[in-house]
């Protein structure tokens, strides 16, 4: 969740680097702010709040270093204050380090370190770290066998950067937590994402976990803990850091909606042959059985692809990665398939991990080339929707959908649909998605709703999911209550907290079965005064019983929950926006939720 930026060989732009990355992973969500430049010694300057907090702090202060390491905290540890915030310090002020995870044994090191001497200064389990250092330090290590000393005592997660007085290097290692290094003429970095130094290089290498990382002016080496030396690949990142700005609208998830259409070319493009009626992924999986792990909204693109394989014939199941993790079902040869946008999700990464001790193979959809989750995965499925900054998936979202469609359909192909209609609907979804962004009402929806006392969201069979996004996206970033949950749901429990102060969105495409049971779900609630927004494709009647109507494209009916999907990320948008709310990072959330 937090963010870490560190560099060697930018001068007296140390700084202002340092500050550049931060900005550009303020989007993970954060609490305090921090940066440490090193010299002859350690300077540290953070704060609690915004990262314009922490530029106020260092104005007009002389801030040297040759390198430096900056962070933003999602505080697990001790609430956000000053104290709080990294880089932490050892007592002689000579150490200074950024932590990204949970260090497990921290409570006993601490004991162990303050029984020895050493004052701690803040709540966090980073602390235990630099002091750890110090230690070693004194025993006669020499910098770097320090800081490997150090990190071989710590059990749990971490990305950690760590600079020395006198040392003109910048020292890092991860387990279980991203940690990138990018590399450049002259000067190298290091960060926890990408677009932190995104701008500066496009020549990357990503660290595996346990890997300890080395970056001075002179180049970099990477080991394993103990100092055996590792090779590794230097990738080149495919994205131009232009694509991270907001390109002249108000929000990162304003610009990110009206991304779906190239995001969704970007999937689509060189995997569906129309003509040929196929689809060709760079995969070979042979499927029975198949279990999804998710979190979030990933979750719920694993609900959905999970139908379209049970519609297919084959027995398909989405679990919560964190549940999943704690009572694994029974394997056999299913394959297990992890959804997550970043990659790096914790709980999801647990998944995968306790499935593939009992023997399963793997797959990762994911968006983040050489994220954990594609490395340690047996095969890959990249969603290909560019970077995603804002912390509410938008864009990323409708990739999954289609993504998973182009995964049933080469693997247990379409069932009792036509092939050709399905591949048909998929080429066409860029533009219908045009059409909705260009046509759509959802602004006047939002402003007619925006003080309402709560949101329900119902829909069936493929809208289900739908739904559960529609509810989350609107509380994500507005604050209010919304609920989601499958339309034949309403009559058990939820009916009671209905009125007509409680608008019902209600996600109606095709005139089938699940259809006209909605319909008549939307009756009950037109029964009791509750206002009914109908998202629908126009094939049933439900309009007549609706007070509003968000209109979709006909379509399939794989793809129409895709376009509604969309049609409930406006309405999400507009509430947050009228209500004033932080849309692009809200309170209490993280763009990559990297601790269980």
């Amino acid at each position: 969740m937090c963010g870490i930026i560190g560099c060697v060989g930018r001068g007296d732009a140390t700084l202002d680097t340092l500050l550049g990355g931060l900005a550009n992973l303020e989007y993970r969500g954060y609490d305090s702010a921090g940066v440490a430049l090193a010299n002859e010694s350690v300077t540290v300057e953070k704060k609690a709040g915004e990262l314009d907090a922490l530029r106020e702090a260092v104005a007009g202060q002389t801030l040297h270093g040759s390198v430096g390491i900056g962070h933003t905290r999602w505080s697990t540890h001790g609430p956000p204050t000053d104290a709080n915030a990294h880089p932490h310090q050892d007592c002689t002020g000579d150490v200074a380090v950024v932590h990204n995870g949970i260090i497990e044994n921290y409570q006993s090191l601490r004991d162990e370190l303050a029984e020895a001497g050493h004052t701690f200064a803040s709540d966090t389990d980073t602390e235990v770290v630099p002091h750890l250092i110090e230690d070693a330090l004194a025993d006669g290590a020499d910098p770097e066998d320090a800081v490997r000393q150090a990190l071989s005592r710590i059990e749990g997660s971490y990305a950690v950067a760590v600079v020395v007085a006198g040392v003109d290097a910048v020292f890092a290692a991860r387990e279980d937590s991203p940690l990138v290094l990018g590399v450049s003429d002259g000067a190298y970095y290091l960060a926890s994402d990408v677009p932190a130094f995104r701008e500066h290089t496009d020549r990357v290498v990503y660290l595996e976990d346990g890997e300890f990382a080395r970056i001075d002016a002179d180049g970099f080496s990477v080991s394993s803990i103990d100092g055996t030396p590792h090779d590794v690949t230097i990738d080149t990142v495919d994205w131009d850091p232009e694509d991270t700005g907001k390109s002249g609208y108000d929000h990162f998830m304003l610009k990110e909606i009206h991304e779906q259409p190239r995001a969704l070319r970007q999937c689509l493009q060189g995997r569906v042959d129309e003509l040929g009626a196929s689809v060709s992924l760079d995969l070979d999986v042979d499927i029975a059985r198949v279990q999804f792990v998710a979190c979030g909204t990933s979750y719920h693109a694993a609900l959905y692809g999970a139908g379209l394989f049970r519609a297919a014939g084959i027995p398909a199941q989405a679990f919560y990665a964190h549940e999943y993790a704690l009572d694994t079902p029974p394997i056999e040869d299913d394959l297990v398939v992890g959804v997550s946008q970043s990659g790096e999700t914790a709980d999801t990464l647990s998944a995968l991990r306790e499935a593939r001790r009992r023997g399963a193979r793997t797959l990762a959809v994911t968006n983040v080339v050489g994220s954990t989750m594609s490395r340690e995965c047996d095969d890959t499925l990249y969603i290909r929707s560019g970077p995603e900054i804002g912390v509410a998936a938008s864009k990323t979202f409708s990739a999954q959908l289609a993504a998973l469609n182009l995964l049933a359909l080469q693997t247990v192909g379409a069932g009792d649909e036509d092939l050709r209609e399905v591949i048909a609907a998929l080429r066409d979804l860029p533009g219908d998605v045009q059409a909705i962004l260009d046509s759509t009402t959802a602004e006047e929806v939002a402003e007619e709703y925006v003080d309402s006392d709560g949101f329900f969201f119902i829909g069936r069979g493929a809208n289900y999911p739908v739904a559960l996004e529609g509810a989350l996206k609107l509380k994500e970033i507005s604050y209010e209550h919304a609920e989601g949950f499958a339309a034949g749901e309403l009559k058990h429990g939820t009916l009671a907290l209905v009125t007509a102060d409680t608008p019902v969105f209600a996600v109606v495409t095709g005139n089938d079965e699940a259809a006209r049971k909605t319909i008549g779900n939307v009756k009950e609630v037109e029964a009791r005064d509750a206002p009914v927004v109908a998202v629908t494709d126009g094939k049933s009647d439900v309009a007549r019983y609706a007070d509003h109507v968000l209109e979709i494209p006909e379509t399939h009916p794989r793809t129409a929950a895709v376009l509604a999907n969309i049609q409930l990320q406006l309405v999400a948008y507009h509430v947050a926006n009228a209500l004033g709310r932080s849309i692009d990072k809200p309170r209490n959330l993280a763009k990559s939720v990297t601790v269980e």
